[in-house]
């Protein structure tokens, strides 16, 4: 495990610095600092470094955001480009890095080289940061002598890929916080309101209008069942989970989806960029087509595709053209199967795919701002339906009681 130690430097200036590092040894730490540029003047293990106790929070700890590993493969590009060894640039970009868990796994990258792993050997013993596809990449990078130019791919094919998450997620926000108030209102007006009415209505004896009636069973089975209603929904919630897991679920559940309206296209239209971005980043890079295609397919977020992708796959170790098992799978679109067709023939099927990822990524972009102007409106009158249906059941009543005091007067 990684000690602390605290270190006095002296710069090219002649400057007097001073700071602490996380290494094996005191000789990991001096190497480092003299890569960095600076001479040694002292090196001595912190207080307590040893028996150090880190305050860990579910989920968050251990997490790594993809702009950092963005970022990360960004400056790392540019290091390299500027001549910068491997060993002195993570040096530099574990003493950058914001993250402490992120550091550490920096730091391990690192020891893994001084032992005599390559780059993606050591990025590969860290699969929740660094997947399949960006250790395949840098491997390529690695034997195709352009490890830079991989890096900076991709970084710009994360970035791209925050963006579009972004653009969705903000999308999406708006109606799921309609919806939770919407839910919430409902929700405390059964548990509190009707049943206010519902005594009030029985003191005064009478038949209640059928809409009344049933808002007041509704009430009833809120009030009464809340708690059962709670576990059944959770029963519900982890049954579901548990299928979903399954291949069979999994399928079923992304069949669904792409079925629903309008969002159904959306995440057609993201799967599709995915996988035509993807594709040509590997491409692009030097890594072989069976195994681009077994990743992209490990990598595509919905099993429709990713089954499409390795019909694709498997067909291409039998000799047959990339676009043969396409026409079995509707959910890639003709144009897609045609640019793929003519890259095929042509040797740009990098090239064509790259254009096929930026149609898409602006498709997604209209469909969502689309998305947005529609649906303010339609959350605005199904939050006033429904709390507006709730009201008129509630004073229903009123209206016979009115008109009973009307026609004894």
């Amino acid at each position: 495990m990684p000690t602390t130690y605290a270190y006095k430097v002296r710069d090219r200036e002649g400057k007097v610095l001073t700071g602490s590092l996380d290494a094996e040894s005191t000789t990991l730490v001096a190497n480092r600092l003299r890569e960095m540029g600076y001479v040694p003047i002292a090196i001595d293990k912190k207080p307590g470094a040893g028996v150090r106790r880190e305050v860990k929070i579910p989920f968050l700890s251990n997490r790594v955001a993809l702009k950092e590993i963005a970022v990360f493969s960004r400056q790392f590009s540019t290091m390299i480009n500027s001549g910068l060894t491997l060993l002195r640039s993570l040096s530099i970009l574990s003493t950058q890095t914001s993250n402490q868990f992120f550091q550490k796994v920096i730091d391990q990258i690192r020891s893994d080289i001084e032992s005599g792993s390559s780059l993606s050997q050591a990025m590969a013993r860290h699969p929740k940061q660094f997947n399949n596809l960006y250790v395949s990449m840098i491997r390529a990078g690695e034997t195709g002598g352009s490890l830079d130019r991989t890096l900076d791919e991709l970084a710009t094919s994360i970035e791209k890929q925050v963006e579009l998450r972004g653009k969705i997620r903000s999308a999406m926000t708006y109606p799921a916080a309609v919806l939770a108030l919407v839910l919430c209102i409902l929700a405390a007006m059964l548990l509190f309101i009707v049943p206010i009415f519902k005594n009030m209505y029985s003191s005064l004896g009478g038949k209640l209008p059928a809409p009344t009636l049933l808002l007041i069973d509704i009430s009833n089975i809120a009030v009464h069942g809340f708690p059962f209603v709670l576990g059944a929904a959770a029963v519900l919630a982890f049954l579901y989970k548990r299928w979903v897991r399954t291949p069979a679920g999994r399928m079923a559940r992304d069949k669904a989806i792409l079925r629903v309206p309008v969002f159904g296209g959306l995440v057609r239209k993201t799967a599709m960029a995915r996988f035509a971005g993807t594709l040509s980043t590997l491409l692009s890079s030097g890594v072989p087509v069976l195994e681009s295609l077994e990743i992209v397919s490990q990598t595509v977020s919905n099993s429709v595709v990713a089954k499409a992708v390795h019909a694709i796959s498997e067909g291409t170790k039998r000799g047959e053209p990339m676009t043969r098992p396409l026409a079995e799978h509707p959910v890639f679109p003709p144009m897609v199967t045609q640019m793929m067709a003519v890259g095929d023939e042509t040797g740009a099927l990098d090239a064509l795919l790259r254009k096929v990822a930026l149609f898409f990524e602006q498709e997604v972009e209209r469909t969502v701002d689309a998305l947005t102007s529609l649906l303010e409106p339609l959350l605005i009158v199904v939050l006033g339906g429904a709390v507006g249906s709730m009201v008129i059941a509630l004073y229903l009543p009123m209206f016979d009681i009115i008109k009973l005091v009307g026609n004894n007067n």
